[in-house]
């Protein structure tokens, strides 16, 4: 049994996705798809940059949907890769979106709209230079939690927003709260590591944006995935279409449970984690919190025709 892992904001790199534009038609159309329906050249930002506008959320978001599911379709149509073992796709935060244009519950011009707009309103929802992110690395879920309840942030915002790995756990909130357990960290001889964000994704600073993006997401048209998709909310599947839209609300302001997502999957009886995006991350996280299973990421030829292989021992 196999899980398709789509990656999100952070696996962004310019160049990305190039060797599959230069080399399948499809990934062309694709690309030229994306530039007619936000009518600017992402494709030329994903191959040439600037690197400082790639960065920018509402670019980041929907060039990674962009590469992820580029790449998914010359597995599926150029490679003829037989995904009848798959059981779950799971994106992490934005990569929930790849995952449901590849399970056909959405439409990828739908999808690239959504994530424009998600961008859009979560770098609106918190002023520049206001909110912060860092990773924490070394500790479980449950002492940073007594450690930021022991901080008694009683006026900032403080929270888990990505638990991503064994001791790997990522906080967001308002810069001098964040800053104040950065310091606690330091003398506790904790590593923290800051992050060059945009915005405090994934904590209550984002409720403005989630309001902003109900209406959006309640009004797009959904199919039911042929995959189940595993959700960060809950980190359960999930293909009812009404409650897979509200939990992409929710995700805006909540704790992507990536963690635990890993472990449900690996428990449901998955042994092979593919990553399909830009990057290694999602499969660096697998290998640190489950065990006995089999990583592949795909970023090349090269990387499809190792699978293929693999797949066929």
């Amino acid at each position: 049994m196999s899980a398709l892992l789509f990656p999100g904001q952070g696996s962004q790199v310019v160049g990305m996705g190039s060797e599959f534009y230069n080399n399948f038609n499809v990934v062309k159309e694709i690309f030229s798809e994306a530039d007619d329906k936000l009518n600017y050249k992402i494709s030329k930002l994903i191959l040439e940059g600037p690197e400082d506008k790639l960065q920018l959320t509402e670019n980041t978001q929907p060039a990674i949907l962009t590469v992820s599911y580029s790449i998914f379709k010359v597995l599926k149509n150029e490679f003829n890769f037989d995904f009848s073992s798959f059981k779950f796709f799971a994106g992490h935060s934005l990569g929930e979106y790849s995952a449901l244009v590849c399970s056909e519950a959405l439409n990828f011009n739908d999808a690239l709209y959504l994530l424009f707009e998600r961008g859009k309103a979560m770098q609106e929802a918190v002023p520049i230079g206001k909110g912060s992110m860092i990773a924490v690395l070394g500790l479980k879920n449950e002492e940073i939690k007594n450690l930021i309840k022991n901080k008694n942030f009683e006026k900032g915002v403080c929270e888990i927003a990505n638990d991503n790995a064994e001791g790997q756990v990522i906080l967001s909130g308002d810069k001098d709260s964040i800053q104040s357990l950065q310091s606690l960290f330091k003398k506790k001889k904790i590593k923290s590591i800051p992050l060059k964000v945009s915005a405090p994704f994934h904590c209550s600073l984002m409720h403005p944006a989630a309001k902003t993006m109900n209406e959006k997401i309640i009004n797009t048209k959904f199919e039911k995935p042929i995959y189940n998709i595993v959700n960060n909310v809950t980190a359960k599947s999930e293909r009812d279409i009404e409650k897979i839209k509200k939990l992409l609300v929710d995700q805006i302001f909540s704790t992507v449970r990536w963690r635990e997502s890993l472990t449900y999957m690996s428990e449901a009886g998955v042994k092979n984690f593919i990553e399909v995006g830009p990057g290694k991350a999602l499969i660096g996280m697998a290998k640190r919190t489950v065990k006995n299973v089999n990583c592949f990421s795909i970023n090349s030829i090269a990387d499809i025709k190792n699978l293929q292989n693999e797949f066929k021992k």
